[in-house]
């Protein structure tokens, strides 16, 4: 991260189908060599098992999946006089985001059998019953931080 100028928050237009701007970053971290095309209909699949499995809307189900993976406080490295402390700090709106995506793709990607649709479904279904992978790295990541609050005054 340069020390210089602040980086500027680039404006990300919605996607065609769901018209969302979640969606649409969702499509740019998943994608992969470039392949934006593949990735949307990999979402819009994935989309339309979640709106046979649970019968509800599903971009609804998709936001609410991730805001339960969406985690509130994560633990930096800070050294202080020799010694390194896990100290925990409140995340930003952006990085929470951001994570949550990265979380919930990492743990689709890393499931055997099927294809990635299914995979992906079945990931944002977990999310949005507060299970599976992605919900338990956020639950590991609160932990962390609740285990090492004793740190919290070398915040700066």
């Amino acid at each position: 991260m340069g020390r210089k100028n602040k980086s500027i928050d680039r404006h990300v237009m919605p996607d065609a189908k769901y018209n969302s701007v979640v969606v649409s970053k969702f499509v740019g971290r998943m994608m992969l060599d470039g392949k934006k095309t593949t990735c949307i209909g990999i979402i819009y699949d994935a989309m339309d098992k979640l709106k046979e499995k649970t019968d509800k809307d599903p971009l609804e189900v998709f936001l609410k999946a991730l805001d339960n993976v969406k985690p509130l406080v994560e633990v930096k490295s800070r050294r202080v006089g020799g010694a390194t402390y896990q100290v925990p700090i409140e995340i930003r709106e952006a990085r929470r985001e951001a994570l949550a995506m990265r979380w919930i793709i990492a743990a689709a990607r890393a499931k055997s059998g099927h294809n990635m649709s299914e995979r992906l479904a079945s990931e944002l279904l977990d999310a949005y019953n507060n299970t599976g992978t992605a919900y338990k790295k956020k639950e590991d990541t609160h932990k962390m931080a609740d285990a090492n609050k004793a740190f919290a005054h070398f915040r700066w």
